[in-house]
């Protein structure tokens, strides 16, 4: 039971590693040829957003660059976050 615990906090202690690696990455994603950019850290948390002026006047575009955009910077953070989890040797026995 003993051994159990012990390895129930390395899991939790690696997962702490790999939460503090994450969010000292940032990544940006685009939408609308670039008009519309999300930038967000290795845990998925959105930092900035930047929207070109030409798009302000035009909401349904705005809306689809901008779900473009944090879809693109969503996947590109899934492959680091993989990428981060391999260097640390994932996640064993689970």
């Amino acid at each position: 039971m003993f051994n159990k615990l012990k390895q129930i906090q390395d899991l939790k202690s690696q997962a702490s590693q790999i939460k503090k690696a994450l969010s000292a990455e940032t990544v940006e994603g685009s939408g609308a040829w670039g008009k519309v950019k999300v930038i967000m850290d290795g845990n998925q948390e959105i930092k900035k957003i930047e929207i070109a002026d030409e798009l302000l006047s035009d909401k349904v575009k705005l809306e689809n660059a901008i779900i473009e955009a944090t879809n693109d910077t969503i996947k590109k953070v899934q492959r680091v976050m993989a990428q981060k989890m391999s260097q640390f040797g994932g996640f064993p026995g689970l």
